[in-house]
C-alpha cells in the first residue's frame, strides 16, 4: 500500500504538472499573434511625388516632377477589383491643339491564382484626359492580361480605341516582362522591359527598359530607377528627347 501510495502521488504530481504545462502552452498560444485574415472587402489609398512621370519609358511631364494619387477596392473572396488613379502631366498641352494637365485612369478586373505560385490578372483600363482637345482624342481604352510566376510577370495590353491620340492606331499593343526580386534589408530589385507597337505608326513604336531599387521605410516607400526607351520620336517643345536615359525618384505612401 505504501508503494501504491507513492506511485499514486507521483502520477498525481505528473498529471498536475502536465496540466499546468498545457495551460501555460494554451495561454502562450492565445498570446501569440494569429495570422490576420484579410477582410472580404478592402479599400486602400495611395499618394506619390515623382521626379519625372515616365510611362512606358516616355516622360509625360517634360522630364519634370509630377503629383500622383489614387484609390483601390478589392473583393478578396472573388479577386474582383476596381480603382482610379490620377497624375499631373504636360504632354497634352505640349501637343498642338491640346489642352489639359491631368491624366485620370479608371480600371477594373479580376486576379487570382491558377495553381500554386502561378497568378493571373485580367481587366480593362481607361485613360481619360479631360478637355484634351486633340483629334483624334487622347482618351484611350485598353484590355490587358497578365500571368505571373513568383516575382516575375508577363503582361499584354491592347487598345480597343486609337492610342493616346495617334490616328488610325486602334489595336496597338504593349507587351512587357517585369521582375521584383528581394535583395537584403528590405531592398527590392526592379527589372522591366517592354515593347510598344503603335498600329500603322511604325516610327512611333519602341522598346523601353527600367532597372531600379525599392525600399519600404514604413513611413514612405522610396524607389530609384534608371529608365530608357530606344526612340527619338517623342520630343518636348524645347526639343528634348522625352525617352532619353534618366533617373526617376519616387516617394510614395499607401494607406
Amino acid at each position: 500500500m505504501k508503494s501504491l501510495s507513492k506511485n499514486f502521488t507521483l502520477i498525481a504530481a505528473l498529471t498536475l504538472a502536465f496540466a499546468s504545462m498545457s495551460a501555460g502552452m494554451a495561454r502562450a498560444e492565445d498570446a501569440a499573434p494569429a495570422a490576420e485574415a484579410k477582410p472580404d472587402n478592402e479599400v486602400s489609398f495611395n499618394a506619390a511625388v515623382v521626379s519625372d512621370y515616365r510611362y512606358r519609358g516616355v516622360s509625360q511631364t517634360r522630364l519634370k516632377p509630377a503629383l500622383q494619387g489614387g484609390a483601390d477596392y478589392t473583393n478578396n473572396p472573388t479577386g474582383l477589383y476596381a480603382g482610379t488613379w490620377l497624375s499631373t502631366i504636360k504632354w497634352i498641352k505640349d501637343t498642338p491643339g491640346g489642352d489639359g494637365d491631368v491624366e485620370w485612369d479608371l480600371y477594373a478586373g479580376k486576379r487570382g491564382e491558377i495553381v500554386k505560385d502561378v497568378t493571373y490578372d485580367v481587366g480593362g483600363l481607361y485613360y481619360f484626359y479631360p478637355s484634351n482637345g486633340l483629334h483624334p482624342s487622347a482618351n484611350t481604352f485598353e484590355l490587358y492580361g497578365q500571368i505571373g510566376y513568383g516575382p516575375v510577370t508577363l503582361k499584354y495590353s491592347q487598345s480597343t480605341t486609337n492610342l493616346f491620340g495617334f490616328a488610325d492606331s486602334k489595336n496597338s499593343g504593349y507587351v512587357d516582362a517585369s521582375g521584383n526580386f528581394d535583395l537584403v534589408d528590405g531592398y527590392v530589385l526592379n527589372v522591366h522591359a517592354g515593347h510598344q507597337n503603335v498600329k500603322h505608326n511604325g516610327a512611333s513604336s519602341y522598346t523601353d527598359y527600367k532597372l531600379g531599387v525599392t525600399k519600404d521605410f514604413g513611413v514612405v516607400t522610396v524607389a530609384l530607377a534608371a529608365v530608357y526607351a530606344d526612340t527619338k520620336a517623342y520630343v518636348g517643345p524645347d526639343g528634348k528627347n522625352l525617352a532619353k536615359t534618366g533617373a526617376v525618384l519616387t516617394i510614395s505612401k499607401t494607406f
